[in-house]
């Protein structure tokens, strides 16, 4: 469709200083080589505000053009959002595949998405980048001439293409809408069960993946990485008073996350915005942990999220040095922070410790039960609903079950013979 130049993978980077707390240069390298790209070179500099038609001045395009004859390049990453005359502006000075920084981003997500819903998500996103720029890609098809019988075939061409592109974003709105609503009924007969949501946020690898693997025995995908999985996943996790939740690892966030993204992946982050509980995963090694919180917080804000209760997990303590797993209190004695390393599992204990704490059944009865070999429906029961601390089966296979059990479940044992343990 597009009539654009090839892009390989040997990349120079753009980055133009335009205001303090904009995006990082070397958030970029990472982007970069996330989205399988060598960088070979790093142009930077900085203006009061872009250019126009080029983004970048014209001192610059010629230092960029040199660039890319010096360093061989294929394609040239901009840490900035371009305007589709910007982009084919540049691509047509260049003679080289342009990329800006929500494009990259997209690409990164093409790449990762692996289930049908996030392949949805990620397409829909990109035919919504896409249609802002279909204008500038028939440019060599574009000969009207004024008059009956001159006109040229880029306009019925444009049209064409921009009713598929329409057909296909309706196709792919319906669909995710089927998603939408099966993930809605899951939502709803959880809370019919009163079991508790636990979303899982945070800045793109913060180690939100490896901290849900931890605590519910998972096998996702966990890499060094940005965005290094998409795809939402949602698995049950009892606590150590036997209380249920249900734990949800989320994309991964990053500063001004693109619309089209966050329009696309609203089914997902519809996970983050009905929890009952956020934890907010901090590397808490990275530089800019600051920052990356209060980017954090801007997209949950974004998605209608920031009124939900949060906790901080500040995780990978073990590349600090002299920082012990602990438990951060308000004045109130309330969790607000929990140090920990996902990654070595220390301080694991002291979140299920915290989960615990905040959804607490009330206190736990300790009871010695006694159960008949007809009473296996019951038995199933009792190691749903309480903590089975000991079990013994004698040869004529009556079983004595030492158990920790609240008093909303104290009911099962009516039909017990039980005694004080």
């Amino acid at each position: 469709m597009f009539d654009r130049p090839d892009a390989g993978e040997r990349a120079i980077l753009v980055h133009l200083a335009f205001y303090s707390g904009q995006e990082d240069l070397a958030e970029l390298i990472e982007l970069a080589k996330s989205a399988g790209t060598i960088p070979v070179h790093q142009l930077t500099g900085s203006r009061h505000s872009p250019d126009p038609k080029y983004f970048i001045g014209k001192g610059k395009l010629e230092e960029l053009k040199n660039c890319i004859q010096i360093y061989t390049a294929d394609i040239v990453l901009f840490n900035h959002t371009l305007t589709p005359s910007q982009e084919r502006n540049l691509e047509t000075a260049l003679g080289i595949r342009v990329i800006d920084r929500n494009g990259l981003i997209l690409d990164i997500f093409a790449q990762r998405a692996q289930s049908f819903e996030g392949k949805l998500q990620v397409e829909l996103a990109q035919l919504q980048h896409l249609s802002t720029r279909l204008v500038r890609g028939w440019t060599h098809l574009e000969r009207q001439k004024g008059g009956i019988g001159l006109r040229g075939p880029g306009e019925t061409q444009l049209e064409t293409d921009r009713r598929l592109l329409s057909q296909r974003i309706k196709q792919i709105r319906k669909r995710l809408e089927k998603v939408d609503k099966q993930r809605h009924q899951g939502r709803a007969k959880r809370k019919k069960a009163e079991i508790p949501s636990v979303s899982l946020v945070g800045y793109t690898n913060a180690g939100k993946s490896t901290l849900f693997n931890a605590l519910t025995g998972a096998n996702c995908y966990a890499a060094d990485q940005l965005f290094a999985t998409l795809d939402p996943t949602l698995r049950n996790c009892r606590l150590r008073n036997n209380k249920e939740i249900v734990l949800a690892d989320t994309v991964g966030f990053i500063r001004h996350l693109p619309h089209e993204l966050v329009a696309a992946f609203k089914s997902t982050l519809q996970e983050a915005s009905e929890a009952d509980l956020l934890l907010h995963v901090v590397d808490a090694h990275a530089q800019d942990r600051d920052e990356t919180i209060v980017q954090v917080n801007a997209v949950l804000a974004e998605i209608d999220a920031a009124q939900i209760r949060q906790i901080q997990i500040f995780n990978k303590i073990d590349l600090l040095d002299g920082i012990a797993p602990r438990i951060d209190r308000d004045d109130h004695g309330a969790p607000v922070r929990v140090w920990m390393s996902a990654e070595s599992g220390a301080g694991v204990e002291l979140l299920y410790q915290v989960l615990a704490e905040l959804f607490s059944t009330g206190p736990l009865f300790k009871k010695r039960c006694y159960l008949h070999p007809d009473q296996g429906s019951l038995r199933a029961k009792l190691f749903t609903c309480a903590k089975i601390i000991n079990e013994h089966i004698d040869d004529s296979g009556m079983s004595e079950l030492l158990i920790e059990i609240d008093a909303k479940h104290l009911g099962l044992l009516k039909s017990l013979k039980y005694e004080e343990a």
